[in-house]
C-alpha cells in the first residue's frame, strides 16, 4: 500500500484550538490540535466513497505562540437538523435562530411568554495570532480497496492549484487558514521551543468507524510534547492515544 506523505505549511492572522477543560471560555492551546489539523486536509480532499481519512504524522511550529485576547458573541441555540436545511434550500421557510430580539419578536416566533432573552452569549476567548504551521499527512483506507497511487494524486493536484471543497480554518469558522502544497524540502526551521502540553485532543470522533461520514462523536487525547518546535503525533490506533471504552486498540 502506498503510504505517501504530504506536506501542508499553512497560515494565518486568527486561531483558536480550545482546551476542553476550560469549559465555558475559549483557551487556546499554543499549537494546532490533530483534529483541526485533519480537518484542513478534509478540506482540500476527501471523499466519503473512498472511505478513508487523514492521519496526521507531525506538525511543526513555525513561529512563536503569541495570544489575543477577544470577546465574542456566540449563538446559544443550535444549528437546524440536516432535514430543515434541506427545506431551506429547497425554498421552504424555517424558523430563524434569533439572536437578538424583543419580546415581540420572540413571541412571534413562539418562545414562552415573557421570554426577554438574548439568544447570545458574550465569551472571552484567548486566541492566537499570526500563526504558521507544517503539517505531515498521510492516506489510511479503513477497507484496503481503493486505489492509493489515484486519491495521492487527485490531492496533490487540488493542493497544489489551491482548490478546496469549503475554506479551511483554525478551530473557528471565522479564522481561516491559508495553505500551499510543499513538494521539496522546505528552508524554514521550526521555531526552537520545548512544551510539555499535557493531555492534548486527539480527536472528536472515532476514526476506526467503517462509514467515516458517520462516525459517532468519541473524544480521544493523548500527552503532547512539543520538542525543538515539532509535535510527533502518535498512530490513532496507537496505545498512546487514550479513548473512550469501546474504541479498540489495533496491535
Amino acid at each position: 500500500m502506498n503510504t505517501q506523505t504530504h506536506c501542508l505549511e499553512t497560515w494565518g492572522d486568527l486561531a483558536c484550538f480550545s482546551r476542553p477543560e476550560m469549559k465555558v471560555e475559549r483557551y487556546s492551546y499554543p499549537i494546532i490540535t490533530p483534529s483541526a489539523a485533519r480537518g484542513i486536509f478534509d478540506a482540500i480532499y476527501f471523499k466519503k466513497d473512498y472511505n478513508f481519512y487523514w492521519q496526521i504524522d507531525r506538525i511543526e511550529l513555525l513561529r512563536s505562540p503569541k495570544y489575543i485576547a477577544l470577546r465574542r458573541n456566540e449563538v446559544k441555540d443550535k444549528a437546524p437538523s440536516h432535514l430543515e436545511i434541506n427545506q431551506w434550500i429547497k425554498g421552504k421557510e424555517i424558523k430563524p435562530i434569533l439572536a437578538d430580539g424583543s419580546e415581540i419578536d420572540f413571541k412571534k416566533e413562539g418562545s414562552k411568554k415573557g421570554d426577554t432573552s438574548k439568544g447570545r452569549t458574550q465569551r472571552q476567548t484567548m486566541a492566537l495570532k499570526n500563526v504558521r504551521y507544517r503539517i505531515y499527512a498521510h492516506i489510511v483506507c479503513r477497507d484496503n480497496k481503493a486505489d492509493m497511487n489515484a486519491l495521492n494524486a487527485q490531492f496533490e493536484r487540488r493542493a497544489s492549484q489551491g482548490k478546496c471543497f469549503y475554506q479551511p480554518f483554525f478551530g473557528c469558522r471565522e479564522f481561516p487558514a491559508y495553505f500551499e502544497l510543499l513538494k521539496t524540502n522546505p528552508e524554514m526551521p521550526p521555531f526552537d521551543l520545548d512544551l510539555d502540553l499535557g493531555w492534548m485532543l486527539y480527536d472528536v470522533f472515532d476514526l476506526s468507524q467503517v462509514n467515516g461520514n458517520q462516525a459517532k462523536p468519541a473524544i480521544s487525547v493523548f500527552r503532547a510534547q512539543l520538542k525543538s518546535g515539532v509535535l510527533n503525533i502518535p498512530d490513532f490506533h496507537s496505545p498512546d492515544v487514550h479513548k473512550v471504552e469501546g474504541i479498540a486498540h489495533v496491535e
